[in-house]
């Protein structure tokens, strides 16, 4: 799945339009990236945790050449997939339903 077909399925999900998911997806994005940018971490509960890790310095090789290279220590982006959707990928777990049908019930209620 793409972007435009997460936006589609966002839109679908949650009952409103293209264009108003798409703005939801990209301040959600942003808001991710900005705070990995500062070193926090952003915990998505049941979804997982989005991360900085940093990485040391090592040795490598140019694959062209062959000559020995030092590669900087950097920091990295990682995700760590929580319980819940480490369930659903295995398949010991369904996963929620939509979004509506909670919704409806809610109204009747």
């Amino acid at each position: 799945m793409n972007k435009a077909g997460l936006v589609a399925a966002i839109a679908q999900k949650a009952g409103i339009s293209k264009a108003v998911a798409e703005k939801a997806l990209k301040g959600a994005v942003d808001a991710i990236t900005e705070a990995l940018s500062k070193g926090e971490s952003v915990s998505l509960v049941g979804f997982g945790t989005f991360s900085v890790q940093q990485r040391s310095s090592r040795k490598g090789r140019n694959p062209r050449t062959g000559a020995r290279i030092t590669i900087p220590a950097r920091k990295v982006p990682k995700f760590t997939p929580g319980k819940t959707l480490r369930d659903i990928v295995a398949g010991q777990k369904k996963p929620a339903g939509g979004t509506k049908a909670k919704a409806a019930k809610a109204k009747k209620k």
